[in-house]
């Protein structure tokens, strides 16, 4: 797997204010990454250093082995902001494939890269339709499409689901992880648990400082279960502390609990399911690890 972006030592700073420090990261080809944290964390600073916006304080940031900004970047490295819009008096076709000829294309091939990146997203039957027509679930594929014209390696995309409703979000969120094999995303987004199913990396900024995170489906500890239940139910964590196997339990947050096991213990997550039908207690979900969540704002507290 090869190595995308590298970050060394980078700090970003605006007068007094330091935005960014001492950050360190490597993101390599292949699933999406996510970019999380608090609002002033560091986040936009950091997808402007990468789009070659701004230019570091201190350190070093490469992408694909070129400085950020540079015109070997050209086509390789797309990024989308939130607040993203297309003109609404003009066709959907027309408005991509003007920002194909930007790119250098030819009128023909504006025109056929325009309906590629609709296909890609699902939308090629509304080619002819004025952005101004469209719903804003649809508005916002659109603009993820002018976001793949060229075929870049790297995308960004900043809140790609924020404002849509859930039916459009889950859209937005399918297309991001069937596209993954066009292009490797990194995603902002407030929204945990919409990261948790996307991202196996993630980027996490507090204050300008940076942490890594791996969501469960790749954490290297496997020896902890997250159970969240539907109610609040009496002595849980002694009461499970009593399987086989259990080392510890503690509550995470309201009516969710972590389990930490011993490593030989294989069945455990049938014999939690077990024990909750026994209890006759309704449970949500059972996580194999911790949740993205919990990884963050325990080590907050920490």
């Amino acid at each position: 797997m090869s190595t995308l972006i590298t970050g060394r030592n980078l700090s970003k700073s605006y007068g007094s204010k330091l935005a960014l420090n001492n950050v360190n990261f490597e993101i390599e080809q292949g699933a999406p990454v996510a970019l999380v944290g608090p609002n002033g964390a560091g986040k936009t600073t950091l997808f402007s250093l990468l789009c070659g916006y701004i230019s570091p304080t201190k350190g070093e940031l490469e992408i694909l082995g070129h400085k950020p900004g540079s015109a070997a970047l050209f086509n390789k490295v797309s990024a989308l902001p939130q607040d993203a819009q297309l003109d609404p008096r003009f066709n959907i076709d027309k408005q991509l494939a003007f920002y194909a000829k930007l790119q250098g294309m030819s009128t023909k091939q504006s025109h056929t890269e325009a309906l590629r990146v609709l296909d890609l997203v699902g939308l090629r039957e509304i080619a002819k339709n004025r952005a101004g027509d469209l719903s804003h679930g649809m508005r916002k594929r659109v603009t993820i499409a002018q976001a793949l014209i060229g075929s870049p390696q790297i995308v960004m995309l900043d809140e790609a689901t924020a404002g849509l409703d859930p039916i459009h979000a889950r859209e937005v969120r399918e297309l991001v992880s069937t596209l993954s094999s066009e292009a490797t995303f990194i995603l902002s987004s407030h929204d945990l648990t919409e990261l948790e199913r996307l991202c196996s990396q993630v980027l996490h900024l507090d204050k300008g400082v940076l942490s890594e995170h791996q969501t469960k489906v790749n954490q290297t500890d496997k020896h902890f279960y997250t159970l969240m239940l539907n109610e609040m139910y009496e002595n849980v964590e002694q009461k499970l502390q009593l399987l086989n196997g259990v080392s510890s339990v503690y509550m995470s947050q309201h009516k969710e609990y972590v389990i930490e096991y011993n490593q030989s213990e294989h069945a455990l997550d049938i014999a939690l399911l077990q024990f909750c039908h026994q209890h006759n207690w309704q449970y949500r979900q059972l996580v194999n690890g911790h949740t993205l969540e919990n990884q963050i704002f325990k080590q907050e507290k920490a």
